[in-house]
């Protein structure tokens, strides 16, 4: 039993160590006073100060930035409507075939789904001309339609764990069912809308493939920008950008289970004391 306890220990140990130490290498590295990303030469902060006068990252940066603010956001009330109708629309006839059309997206492949958006943005703009072809708005269409089927996953899970009795009693108490909707489900729902909302804005802020498709000469995102440059060899730039990106992500995070957390310690039924359970006896 030890020696099985200490394997499984080494293993997790192992796993840890080859996801993390790559991040805190490259995190150490950006504060490197070389030119060189793999020698150690002393400590300091010129590249975090090269990094703002760096007007190709800023203009990157603020392009994924845009584009992961509104896909997150979109995706997210859209993915909370699929979601409901998934959970609460027993009579629609289609719902399966709805459900799978919005899962869709999870298990095709990236590069048939750029392809398939490029193809689909250069028709619109010949019949409507709308979105442009090149534009932040297709990379924020193409990146809201695929964080969709996400959110939906995660929104789906969690409303179909919502005590409908709760529902019920606020609509026997005279509730409209919209108002029993943003006063009893949308509380007990809002950590995953929360979390549907950070891995959205992940998502649409990592992503490459797709972007490399629908993009233009004008809207390069952050990550197009970083897979372009390093054909040429890691600059510290990109180690200090890499390791603002790491911190900020890492807050979005820390703040999203603080406040599952919060919301977990809300719901959580208060214990009775002595008195109260002898006065309920």
């Amino acid at each position: 039993m030890m020696k099985k306890s200490r394997s499984i220990f080494g293993v997790v140990i192992f796993g840890y160590a080859f996801l993390y130490i790559p991040l805190i290498s490259l995190v150490i590295f950006s504060f490197n006073a070389s030119k060189n990303v793999s020698v150690w030469t002393g400590f300091s902060l010129q590249w975090y100060k090269a990094l703002f006068y760096n007007d190709q990252i800023i203009s990157a940066f603020w392009n994924s930035l845009t584009v992961a603010l509104f896909a997150s956001t979109l995706s997210v009330i859209l993915g909370l409507f699929a979601s409901l109708v998934i959970v609460k629309a027993s009579q629609f006839l289609g719902r399966n075939i709805f459900k799978g059309l919005v899962s869709a997206p999870l298990v095709m492949p990236e590069v048939l789904l750029g392809l398939s958006f490029l193809l689909l943005f250069v028709s619109l703009e010949d019949m409507i001309g709308w979105p442009t072809t090149g534009s932040l708005t297709t990379i924020a269409l193409a990146h809201t339609t695929i964080a969709l089927a996400y959110v939906t996953a995660i929104l789906t899970a969690q409303l179909g764990n919502v005590d409908e009795s709760l529902t019920e009693a606020a609509l026997d108490l005279g509730a409209s069912p919209l108002k029993a909707f943003f006063v009893i489900t949308l509380p007990i729902i809002f950590p995953a809308l929360m979390g549907g909302w950070l891995l959205a804005f992940v998502l649409s802020f990592d992503d490459v493939v797709i972007a490399s498709f629908v993009a233009g000469p004008e809207s390069t995102t952050l990550p197009m920008m970083i897979f372009s440059s390093i054909r040429f060899g890691v600059s510290p730039e990109i180690n200090a950008l890499a390791t603002l990106i790491i911190f900020v992500i890492a807050g979005l995070i820390f703040v999203v289970g603080f406040l599952n957390q919060r919301q977990k310690n809300f719901l959580k039924p208060d214990p009775l004391s002595e008195e109260e359970l002898e006065e309920t006896d």
